[in-house]
């Protein structure tokens, strides 16, 4: 095998890992959960929903910025909450073509059991992860996580 093959076959092996991750845990955030109150949403409507509440009056421009998606793909998932009765949409006392979100009471209540089941589910993760892995291991994958991410962002730019 000629060095370019080789080193390719090396470099192919590790990314090719990287993309299975990457397919299995966006495949994993576009399913159905029921964070505890009988509701089924995707990780993103969930995550999207916290961020309305943790941020009221947040708009889908901030929202798209936030969650690096198209106003048009964050405007389908408000919509979904807003039809749920988990989020509402209000306008701007000073400028009406602003429209501005914040959950409701139920939308609360969702976002509420979204941290709690998060909270133990990010702890039993890493509880599962330390059994193979020490936490420096964990915090250097954070860390290149933490890199890639900004070379990514810098080939968005």
């Amino acid at each position: 095998m000629s060095d370019l093959n080789q080193q390719f076959a090396t470099l192919n092996d590790r990314i090719g890992k990287l993309y299975h991750f990457v397919i299995l845990y966006g495949d994993y955030m576009n399913s159905k959960h029921d964070y505890g109150t009988g509701h089924q949403l995707t990780m993103i409507e969930a995550h999207i929903l916290t961020f309305i509440d943790d941020n009221p009056g947040t708009t889908v421009t901030e929202l798209s910025k936030y969650w690096n998606r198209t106003k048009g793909a964050i405007s389908k998932t408000v919509s979904r909450l807003v039809e749920r009765g988990f989020v509402t949409r209000y306008q701007k006392k000073d400028n009406a073509k602003t429209i501005l979100l914040k959950v409701t009471e139920e939308g609360l209540k969702l976002s509420q059991a979204h941290k709690l089941y998060d909270t133990i589910d990010i702890a039993k993760t890493l509880d599962d992860l330390l059994k193979k892995c020490t936490i420096e291991d964990i915090d250097s994958f954070y860390k290149v996580i933490d890199t890639y991410i900004e070379l990514i962002k810098k080939d968005f730019k």
